[in-house]
């Protein structure tokens, strides 16, 4: 077995490769987020039908799919490993009463976080990547698949968004201890810098997890079956929704 596959199988190398996964994954999500604030144009979905369309056609975009897929499978089979191989090594619960003061919730609680998220990714892929990749999906006025039309039916399904809050939250301390993780695993400690990155890494948290979990509650609780503000929504919003148009 060479040097390589000893370092990248030990402890140590499978923690290195979720922190670079991590942070790949944490690109993603930024550009993912960037794109899909386009819901929120009030142009009946044109402007984000065509972002779709962009990314399920772009050859560029398609061949980066599969760094994407690479990506979240290395992070959540190291993931697991490590969580197992930890497991196997103290097989006995610690005998603390409160090893809350030695870790946080998050840190903690890492596997169940990222199962909620892998369980949400599964559902999420399967309702808009499956239908609109393999199925017949309506255009719209540009001849565009209609990815918008499919996002509002979803998003007016309770227990869609109640899923789609829930793994937002579970995202947010996913990353609020991930980020920094990633940092330290890395080697980029500095008793000036890591609280300015942990900073970062919470502010990040908060901003990506409530950003993706505004979308389905917009939809939810402010437009129509067609996506239209409904009568509902507050005068602020309908001004705020028309400046966008």
């Amino acid at each position: 077995m060479s040097w390589i596959t000893k370092t990248l199988t030990s402890s140590i190398g499978r923690k290195i490769i979720m922190a670079l996964t991590g942070l790949f994954l944490c690109s993603f999500l930024v550009v993912h987020l960037s794109g899909n604030f386009q819901l929120f144009k009030h142009d009946n979905g044109l402007a984000f039908n065509a972002y779709s369309e962009f990314m399920s056609h772009n050859t560029i975009i398609r061949i980066l799919e599969w760094g994407l897929v690479l990506g979240f499978g290395g992070h959540i089979v190291q993931g697991l490993s490590l969580y197992f191989k930890n497991r196997a090594a103290r097989p006995v619960g610690y005998q603390v009463n409160h090893i809350e003061q030695n870790s946080s919730w998050e840190s903690r609680s890492m596997a169940l976080l990222g199962t909620i998220v892998l369980f949400f990714l599964v559902v999420h892929l399967y309702n808009f990547f499956g239908q609109l990749r393999y199925t017949d999906v309506a255009v719209d006025a540009n001849g565009n698949e209609n990815a918008y039309a499919l996002v509002v039916s979803s998003f007016h399904n309770p227990w869609y968004v109640a899923l789609y809050v829930v793994a937002q939250m579970a995202l947010l301390y996913h990353l609020v201890h991930g980020f920094g993780s990633a940092f330290h695993t890395l080697g980029l400690n500095h008793r000036k810098y890591t609280p300015l990155i942990q900073a970062v890494g919470y502010g990040f948290a908060i901003v990506v997890s409530a950003g993706f979990a505004s979308m389905p509650l917009y939809f939810l609780l402010f437009t129509d079956a067609s996506g239209e503000l409904s009568s509902t929504a507050p005068q602020a919003l309908q001004s705020l929704m028309l400046a966008l148009r």
